[in-house]
């Protein structure tokens, strides 16, 4: 979990929190997460040093996940990721460029970056399913923030959800049978703000029925944007606030 720009982790049986050391990326944001081989961290980090004009300047890194010195992945910022291939070769994030947000892939390695959507309004959340096959991402080019799916190669967009909720960050389960959301109960436009009325909804990927898996509470932004689903499909680990 992060926390004020560090990572910590947490230990499910003491409920303990212990910093996590991450050299000099210590401005982590909310997206972060572990590799399919359980080995590596991923995390996106405010990089002070970056030449680029722009005020934020989040680039994407990996390091060990016992802790250790960050490698940069990213050379573009902003970089925000949010989903990695099962076969631990890719990664997918959200990224700036020129103004316009859309989802991009780029190789644990670095290199060149992929351009996978291209249409106006915020493309954000892209996540892989279990099988490497579907990048599952929400979207604003309707108008109206909605959750979509097309396959790996950015190919063959297709929109899951049609309601009046603002709906973001859909993660597929490991068992390739559900995907769980977050949906805003007003229309947050092409926002994902803090402390706003969300609850988590559950689709059947088989039968597209969707469900509300909690009560509508006081979350948003750090609420569920990376996968967080347990290994056998049974749990999801979310955030939510207290407001006084």
């Amino acid at each position: 979990m992060n926390s004020k720009g560090k990572i910590y982790t947490f230990d499910l049986t003491t409920k303990k929190m212990n910093l996590l050391n991450t050299g000099f990326a210590t401005s982590c944001n909310n997206d972060h997460g572990i590799s399919p081989d359980k080995k590596w961290l991923v995390v996106s980090h405010h990089d002070q040093t970056d030449p680029s004009t722009k005020p934020y300047k989040s680039a994407i890194f990996i390091l060990p996940i016992t802790g250790g010195t960050p490698r940069r992945v990213t050379s573009e910022v902003m970089s925000f990721w949010l989903g990695w291939t099962p076969d631990g070769k890719t990664l997918a994030y959200c990224g700036e460029r020129n103004g316009n947000y859309d989802i991009y892939t780029i190789g644990v390695e670095g290199g060149t970056e992929k351009r996978l959507t291209q249409t106006d309004g915020l493309d954000d959340g892209p996540d892989y399913s279990a099988d490497g096959k579907y990048i599952y991402f929400n979207s604003y080019r309707t108008g109206h923030m909605q959750i979509w799916r097309m396959l790996a190669d950015g190919t063959q967009p297709k929109q899951l959800t049609f309601d009046e909720n603002s709906n973001w960050f859909a993660h597929p389960s490991p068992d390739n049978q559900w995907i769980v959301y977050i949906a805003y109960t007003s229309d947050e436009k092409q926002n994902h703000l803090f402390g706003k009325n969300v609850k988590l909804c559950l689709m059947n990927l088989k039968t597209k029925e969707i469900k509300d898996i909690t009560p509508v509470f006081y979350g948003g932004q750090g609420t569920i944007n990376v996968p967080s689903w347990s290994p056998d499909s049974k749990k999801i680990a979310f955030v939510s606030y207290k407001v006084k």
